[in-house]
């Protein structure tokens, strides 16, 4: 049974920093995130107004079944700093309730490879987060968390964050991306409870 929460168009966001320089970041594991998910959707990011890079099509449709819940994936053209200014464009555009959106970003504070799920909640100290949560007067939407884990010895979080995934982390690299992927189509089709409680208890 659909959990009635769960019905009505939702906005994933994947946050990142734009361009070819950024792309291998750990900041950037929101993005990929994004990416995996146009591909299974077989649909492909355009140019929107808003300032973002854009895609729709309907999750957890099996062939010859009835169609998902229809989905806006999303990822900002601005610098990570500058998200809330696209996110809350997209918002308004799409006529996305708050309980509907879901933003993809990285964690310090999860170890890498873990994903977990929350609703509102502080920052952080994640600056994408905390431009979203500005722009949007509320803090009330949902975070996919892709966990990077802790900078080595003294490393400043913030060079930590811009600095590419190791060799080892880029070998894992694509199960924890569709990890994520994984989790955010669950949180759509069968809701946040439903989702934390699978993920929340895969380690």
């Amino acid at each position: 049974m659909t959990d009635p929460a769960t019905e009505g168009t939702w906005l994933v966001v994947g946050l990142g920093n734009p361009g070819p320089t950024y792309a291998g970041n750990r900041h950037n594991v929101g993005q990929l995130v994004a990416d995996e998910m146009a591909g299974r959707l077989r649909a492909r990011f355009t140019s929107h107004k808003a300032r973002a890079a854009v895609c729709q099509g309907r999750l957890g449709a099996p062939t010859g079944g009835a169609p998902g819940p229809s989905v806006v994936l999303a990822k900002p053209a601005t610098y990570m700093n500058e998200s809330g200014g696209p996110v809350g464009a997209l918002v308004r555009f799409f006529k996305v309730d708050l309980a509907h959106l879901v933003v993809i970003h990285d964690e310090l504070d999860i170890p890498f490879a873990a994903v977990r799920l929350k609703l509102g909640g502080g920052e952080g100290g994640h600056n994408g987060l905390r431009s979203v949560s500005r722009a949007l007067g509320s803090k009330d939407y949902v975070r996919v968390r892709i966990g990077i884990g802790r900078p080595p010895g003294r490393q400043d979080p913030a060079d930590f964050v811009l600095s590419d995934f190791s060799p080892a982390e880029r070998r894992a690299l694509p199960l924890l991306v569709a990890d994520a992927a994984d989790a955010v189509e669950t949180l759509v089709a069968e809701g946040l409870q439903q989702a934390q409680l699978r993920w929340h208890s895969a380690g």
